[in-house]
Formats: C-alpha cells, structure tokens, sequence
C-alpha cells in the first residue's frame, strides 16, 4: 500500500516560504519534497511521481510558467497537478497564462492555509483514489494473465490425458478406442456417398521368437520399428493402429478395389519382412520377421462389426496358408 501515499513537491525560491509551507502541509498525510529553483523542480519530477505541484510563478533563471509547461508537454508527468502559489492571483493575464502553461488552479500569497489545505486534500484524495483503481486494474490484469495460463495448462493436461486415452504408449500410433472412432467415422462417411475404403488386420509373424529369444526390450523395440515402417509406408489419410500385443490395424483411405488393396498389403508384407536391426540397451540385435495381412472392402451398408470380422477372418487364413502373405476377404 506504500504506493498510495502521495507525494507533494513544493517549488519556491525563498527559504521562509519553504518553511511555511511545510508547516502548512505537516498534517497532510504525504511525503513533502522541496526544492528552490525550476531546475531542481524538474529533476525531482523525472525521479518521482507527485500526486501535486505546488509552484511558485516567480523564480529566477526559470520561471514558474516554464516549469509548468516542461512538466506538462512531459509524457510521463503530462497528468500532475500543479497549483500556481503567487502574489500575481489577481493578475488575469497571468492567471491564463498559468492555465494555459498546465496550471489546475491558483493559491493567493499571502497563503490562507485553510483554503490551501482544502484545495490540496481534493487533489490528495483524488490521487489515492486513482492508485487504488490502478492498483485494481493491475490486480485483475495480474489475474486475468494467471487465469489465462491456468487454462492454457489445463487445456493443454486435456488435449495430453486424451492423447495418452487415445493412443499406444509405446508406438504412439492410434490405440483401439481411437482407431474404432475412426472406422465408424469412415463407415459414416462412405455411407453418405464418400469415398470407400479398406480395412486390413495385420499380425506379425515371428515375433514370440525375438520377445522370447531377446527379452522383452527387444520385443519393444521391434514393435516401434514396425509401426515405423507401417506409418512411412501408408498414405496421409490412412490410420495405422496398434490394437495390443503384435496386432495391428490399418484403414486405407480411398481403396475401393480388391487388387489394389490386396497389392497395397502386399506392399507393407514386403516391408515388415526387411531386417531389422534393434539397439536393445546399447547392444545390436538382428530380428526377422514377417507379417499375416487380412483385408477386407467397405461395401454399401456394412457396420462396425461385418468389417472387422471380416478382415479378422481373412488374417487367419493367411496365418493358416503359410504366413507371410495377405489375403483379400471373400
């Protein structure tokens, strides 16, 4: 609250009248700075901000009409107050050219300390006034900053806990929950006329013997480089799944047609088959594996469960014809 107490700068070149003004302001409840000339005026108004200028007209070297104007054209101290104190009070001519100068007001010397008193208790008043809005405003903005971060962090918790609710730990592709969305989303879409597609199951053939023979981290590691391969080898629109285990599946956006899907699969059996090369806690073990591809089309008024037991079935028949291989659903 130290930024509420106002501050007072009292501007005359005579020494007595320092003095008395001090006296006069002793109850008024502000810090009183003092100073004899406009220079020192001045540099004291660049150091702090005053809550009122109680200035006298007739100085030397820089008068009081110089000073008033220099604080007034001052971005920073444009908004002071400044009462006039002079003998001139009478004098119209000054009078305007204090107002014009920046002057809010006149005190007449000799000074009536009641109707100064008064007259600095309104500005006073109005000062704290204005500091404790300003306070409030800075309050809320400090606030309204710390509500807007607030909710950036937890929209961004939500966007992650969906994320990790929605996808494969370890691969980081589509999990179950989020590759049934987009399945029945797809269904939607090629119902209403939209392109077709195909769904394909994918088990990985041989893995039991790298997760048994290499341990369990070698299994990881052969998991994530084969989601790797499935996702550079599939198109921007097609989702690739892990749906648990070594059990993958892929939509393939836009492939109505039975060779073309079967040659895609074909294509993505040809690249599980490559070697692989694991780095399994600093050590380099080779693996070789293949992959049993069932795929099936979306034909006109199939749901969820036709599709998926259909490309289930076909991927055990090509488990049962010799692995390695993919095979289109009847």
């Amino acid at each position: 609250m130290n930024n509420l107490r106002p501050k007072i700068l009292v501007v005359d070149d005579t020494p007595a009248n320092l003095v008395a003004m001090r006296r006069l302001l002793a109850k008024a409840d502000a810090d009183i700075y003092e100073a004899s000339n406009g220079n020192d005026a001045l540099a004291l108004c660049l150091d702090h901000a005053f809550a009122l200028v109680l200035l006298d007209v007739n100085m030397p070297e820089m008068d009081g009409f110089e000073v008033a104007q220099f604080i007034s054209d001052n971005d920073d101290m444009g908004d002071t107050p400044i009462i006039f104190v002079t003998a001139a009070y009478a004098d119209d001519i000054n009078r305007i050219r204090g107002y014009t100068a920046g002057a809010v007001d006149y005190i007449a010397k000799p000074i009536n300390d009641v109707i100064l008193q008064s007259k600095v208790k309104v500005f006073l008043d109005l000062y704290r006034a204005r500091a404790l809005l300003q306070q409030a405003l800075d309050e809320l903005s400090a606030r309204n900053e710390q509500l807007t971060r607030e909710v950036t962090e937890r929209t961004r918790m939500e966007q992650l806990v969906r994320h990790q609710a929605m996808h494969d730990a370890l691969t980081g592709l589509p999990n179950r929950v989020l590759f049934r969305e987009r399945l029945e989303s797809a269904i939607g879409v090629a119902d209403g006329g939209g392109a077709r597609f195909a769904l394909a199951y994918l088990d990985i053939d041989g893995f039991k013997g790298v997760n048994d023979g290499h341990g369990h981290a070698a299994g990881d590691e052969l998991l994530k480089a084969i989601a790797s391969r499935l996702s550079a080898r599939t198109r921007a629109g097609d989702t690739v799944a892990r749906l648990g285990g070594d059990e993958f599946a892929l939509l393939l956006d836009g492939t109505a047609d039975g060779e073309q899907a079967l040659a895609r699969c074909r294509s993505l059996c040809d690249a599980i088959a490559e070697p692989y090369m694991l780095d399994v806690g600093g050590a380099r073990v080779p693996a070789k594996i293949g992959a049993s591809i069932g795929v099936t089309l979306f034909h006109p008024g199939d749901g969820y469960d036709r599709l998926v037991a259909a490309a289930d079935e076909a991927m055990y028949e090509a488990k049962r014809g010799g692995k390695n291989r993919s095979v289109l659903a009847a």
